[in-house]
């Protein structure tokens, strides 16, 4: 099978692999979409992302889907031709985070994309039955990459605590923050400030609920959201965008008692926060990992409104011209949102 290896930072190498047979209670899956997720950027243009410095060569790529080739012993009430979403993470299932229904954070985590475990920018792959989604016929693959993302600002709006008409700030417009803003929306949020330098994303964040949009690079976001809302500030600010501006942004935008819920992943190992207007409004910081079991949500979500979503894909690329697709999301070139890579 054909497979994108990373071997360097900005340069793929692609090479030809064996298929292995799945062994039991596995499945093997062609790999036919998968999005190009902005934590795959960072390794690709700055060798790593945070603490996590990047082995080559290596497979990235994280949001997939695919159809059944075969199963494995074992494995019941899949058939090949089966469509589906290929849930990412290997858990462990018994170290004390996963007994506890964390499994996000399972001791023993295999994450496919990261260092050491191939991602999917590769033809074929064979995963535990229990990594599979089945998808309806009516929801295309590139769309079904969505699962993976959305799934991720699920579980963001689990730290929210938003209720009924909750005013909200999404600090990024990229696709992690757009679907951020559908979760909050479709959650019951008021009014919803989206911070985005790049026009056509700020375009998206109105189609994905946003009521206002700010371009950083005009006003300053907190002082223009605080002023907005008569210096009360909002709710709860989301920091999708991970920048080391926009976390301050967000502390700053956020009501006495707020929340701030880092969702974005940080480049940089260590980030200056500002702690004084942090403590004085008391403002409760949190981290997201991942998702926690909330595919089965996000794609009922997707299916149930698909013209919500159908905007986010704007791009697609064979898995060939794949350092072109990586380079188009690295300058958020072209007015792309979501790339999807065909291997």
């Amino acid at each position: 099978m054909q497979v994108a290896e990373l071997t360097d930072v900005r340069k793929f190498h692609m090479t030809e692999t064996p298929i292995a047979e799945p062994g039991p209670g596995e499945i093997q899956v062609r790999v036919e979409s998968v999005g190009i997720c902005g934590s795959d950027v960072h390794s690709y243009a700055e060798g790593g992302i945070g603490d996590s410095s990047n082995l080559y060569p290596m497979v990235l790529g994280h949001e997939p889907s695919g159809t059944v080739v075969k199963t494995g012993t074992g494995v019941t009430g899949w058939s090949a031709g089966d469509r589906a979403f290929l849930e990412p993470a290997l858990y462990c299932y018994h170290c004390e985070s996963c007994l506890t229904g964390h499994h996000n954070v399972c001791a023993n985590i295999r994450f496919l994309s990261n260092p050491g475990h191939p991602g999917f920018f590769r033809q074929y792959a064979n995963l535990p039955e229990r990594n599979l989604i089945g998808i309806p016929k009516s929801l295309s693959f590139d769309h079904a990459t969505l699962i993976e993302p959305l799934a991720i600002g699920i579980h963001t709006l689990s730290f929210t605590d938003l209720k009924l008409g909750d005013t909200a700030a999404v600090m990024g417009a990229g696709p992690i923050g757009l679907l951020a803003i559908a979760c909050l929306k479709l959650a019951g949020a008021g009014r919803i400030w989206a911070v985005e330098p790049m026009a056509h994303r700020r375009e998206l964040a109105l189609h994905m609920g946003a009521t206002v949009v700010i371009d950083p690079g005009a006003v300053d976001p907190a002082k223009q959201i605080l002023a907005d809302t008569g210096q009360r500030g909002v709710d709860v600010a989301v920091d999708c965008a991970a920048k080391r501006h926009t976390t301050n942004w967000a502390i700053h935008a956020v009501r006495n008692a707020g929340r701030v819920v880092l969702s974005g992943i940080h480049s940089e190992v260590l980030v200056p926060l500002e702690t004084s207007p942090m403590r004085r409004k008391e403002v409760a910081l949190f981290n997201v990992r991942r998702s926690n079991h909330e595919s089965e949500a996000a794609l009922q979500m997707i299916t149930a409104h698909p013209a919500l979503f159908a905007p986010l894909v704007t791009h697609t690329r064979p898995m060939e011209s794949i350092a072109e697709a990586f380079s188009i999301a690295e300058h958020y070139a072209d007015g792309v949102g979501k790339l999807i890579v065909k291997p």
